[in-house]
């Protein structure tokens, strides 16, 4: 039988399907059911940091207020009860009894953009148990006219700070909206990631005519979205120290395998667990057992970047190459094309 272990930020899993954040991740049974389902590891829905915000404005206020007004002032923050310890405390119990519960690495999840209280609640996960934290840096400028150095650094502070909080693991979780994604990636690599987690998915409004009005639902991910990180993930294989981990678009265990090909440490899904349930990730691990074995590999690693950017290649020529050979075909195909 295929050796399916894989080693993400340091990490021993049984195999790199990987429970990304999401819905299934908010309760206990929630993560037991997706370990028992057979991913390698959990990780946990995210932490927003407008919430870590909002309680410690509403903490600071009701500290102020005198005491007769106490149940009076609560009504300004309705979204936390009075008898409630807060969404921190309680994302932490969860940490901690979710890491009790199961018998795969748990990660903790962030969600922001501005400076805020990553390190604090950072050093505070990792006290509850977390193995590793994910920052989903969601930075999306208001100011059309900031400066791109700004938004970069931005994320090099965020990690930096982080970085001397903890000593767990630290990924960072990125879009692709970069001037240069390569040069950014390789900045974080450079400043201590310990993982880059390609790509987060931004929410693009769509706007319905007939109404006249935006509708900012999210939609759960395709398969054809999984090109893009893909083909980064294939381009930084083996020219970063950080793990890499695919996300977005993964449906099958096809999907899973293509991610692995391009060099992929570890393939996280959540949209496919939400459609099929949480055992889906069981049918994803067996199709990659399978497919290794019908091809006679004998581990994971001896697939992973086989179908990479190879290192001895000038990288921007290799695309290129690649850009034009597919106009061809597809000029052969449909007839001519002109991009």
């Amino acid at each position: 039988m295929p050796d399916l272990t894989t080693r993400y930020l340091g990490l021993t899993l049984r195999n790199p399907v990987v429970a990304s954040a999401g819905p299934l991740s908010q309760t206990v049974d929630g993560v037991r059911r997706l370990a028992d389902g057979g991913v390698g590891a959990v990780v946990l829905y995210s932490l927003f940091e407008e919430q870590l915000r909002h309680e410690a404005a509403r903490d600071i206020y009701l500290e102020e207020v005198h005491e007769e007004s106490f149940a009076e002032s609560l009504t300004y923050f309705p979204t936390v009860p009075a008898n409630d310890s807060g969404l921190s405390d309680r994302y932490l119990r969860l940490l901690e009894q979710a890491v009790r519960a199961v018998d795969v690495p748990v990660i903790g999840s962030i969600n922001g953009s501005t400076l805020g209280s990553w390190a604090q609640f950072g050093r505070q996960m990792q006290d509850a148990g977390a193995a590793a934290l994910e920052l989903n840096v969601f930075l999306v400028p208001g100011d059309v006219t900031v400066d791109g150095e700004i938004i970069e650094r931005r994320h090099l502070e965020i990690l930096g700070l982080v970085k001397e909080a903890v000593s767990i693991p630290v990924a960072v979780k990125l879009s692709p909206y970069f001037s240069s994604f390569g040069s950014m990636a390789m900045r974080l690599d450079a400043a201590g990631a310990d993982g880059l987690v390609l790509f987060n998915r931004w929410i693009q409004p769509r706007i319905d005519i007939e109404a006249i009005t935006v509708d900012t639902g999210l939609e759960l991910s395709a398969p054809a979205e999984a090109r893009l990180p893909q083909t980064w993930i294939a381009a930084l294989h083996g020219r970063v120290r950080a793990s890499l981990a695919g996300t977005t678009g993964v449906e099958t265990a096809d999907d899973v395998i293509r991610y692995l090909l391009a060099g992929a440490d570890v393939v996280m899904t959540t949209s496919a667990l939400v459609r099929q349930g949480e055992d889906y990730a069981g049918l994803l691990v067996a199709g990659l057992d399978n497919w290794l074995e019908r091809k006679g590999f004998g581990s994971v690693d001896a697939v992973r970047g086989l179908l990479a950017v190879p290192a001895d290649v000038d990288t921007s020529g290799y695309g290129r190459a690649g850009y034009v050979s597919a106009l061809e075909r597809a000029k052969s195909t449909y007839g001519a094309i002109d991009a």
